[in-house]
């Protein structure tokens, strides 16, 4: 497999109708706003999403959610014991942070993707580890294009959680959702840090594949099926390692605007795709 020659720039457009795409715990877990009231998924939210699409397509995923884990351990540290190699140097007083490094990206796609902090103590205490890996691929927040509309709604329990209990359909809570939202990120792809961690021409496909459908597999209360939707993931491939252009001036290329003062469906936005002179843009439509 060949390590990765060539920097990567992308961008994914999105939309939200009826749902929760990205909820804050420290505000009751309404979804994420700026202060102009725009928006927003995080991009810890969008990794761990890129993360589940790369464990269905069979891939080797270190930081694995609890509900969606495919082995039988119950920490990092355990998924980390359980590789032959890492174990010995986790129990050495000697261990070297390079050698750890380079074992963990080959053996988990997350890690050589998007990196990962080590710190893990021996059995004994007496030694461990302690590594931090940067990863080639890095990944804006999600903002939309304008400021979003929060519906909240009460909502009652009908049974009773614990028996002996009097109240039931008297317990409230509530529950938040995007009426309708346009979001656009941006990220790129580090070929410096790629040849760090050993990321290949292969691995981007993957996680361009990963983007392409992003919300497959990802139903839950707070987003229905059919309620997030990828509709375009521009890929930019550059000629050479540093790039013909800057990132920042490959994302401005893409202009996304509203031609509705109340903008409530896709059709109320306009994608224009400013033309950078030598660089390629594949543009592919979400599923």
């Amino acid at each position: 497999m060949t390590i990765l020659d060539h920097k990567i720039d992308f961008a994914v457009v999105l939309s939200v109708t009826n749902a929760n795409p990205n909820g804050d715990p420290l505000n009751g877990n309404r979804p994420r706003q700026n202060y102009d009231g725009h928006g927003e998924i995080s991009d810890v939210a969008i990794k761990r999403k890129i993360r589940n699409r790369l464990q269905d397509m069979g891939e080797s995923i270190f930081v694995q959610s609890n509900d969606r884990k495919s082995d039988s351990f119950n920490s990092l540290r355990e998924r980390a014991d359980a590789n032959t190699e890492l174990e010995k140097i986790l129990k050495s007083k000697t261990s070297s942070s390079d050698d750890f490094a380079r074992i963990a990206c080959q053996e988990w796609l997350d890690v050589r993707s998007f990196g990962q902090v080590f710190a893990f103590k021996s059995s004994d205490k007496s030694g461990g580890v302690s590594v931090g890996v940067r990863g080639p691929v890095s990944i804006h927040t999600a903002v939309s294009v304008d400021p979003i509309n929060i519906t909240s709604m009460q909502i009652t329990k009908s049974v009773n959680s614990e028996p002996g209990k009097e109240r039931g359909s008297d317990t409230m809570g509530m529950k938040h959702r995007v009426d309708f939202g346009f979001y656009v990120f941006y990220g790129s792809i580090n070929t410096q840090l790629a040849e760090k961690t050993g990321f290949t021409k292969e691995d981007a496909n993957k996680i361009k594949q990963a983007l392409v459908t992003l919300f497959e597999n990802d139903a839950s209360a707070a987003r229905p099926d059919g309620s997030m939707e990828i509709h375009k993931v521009y890929w930019w491939e550059h000629k050479s390692k540093l790039g013909q252009y800057s990132s920042a001036k490959v994302h401005r290329s893409l202009k996304v605007t509203s031609r509705s003062e109340e903008p409530k469906s896709i059709e109320d936005y306009s994608l224009e795709l400013i033309e950078l002179e030598g660089l390629k843009v594949d543009v592919i439509d979400g599923l």
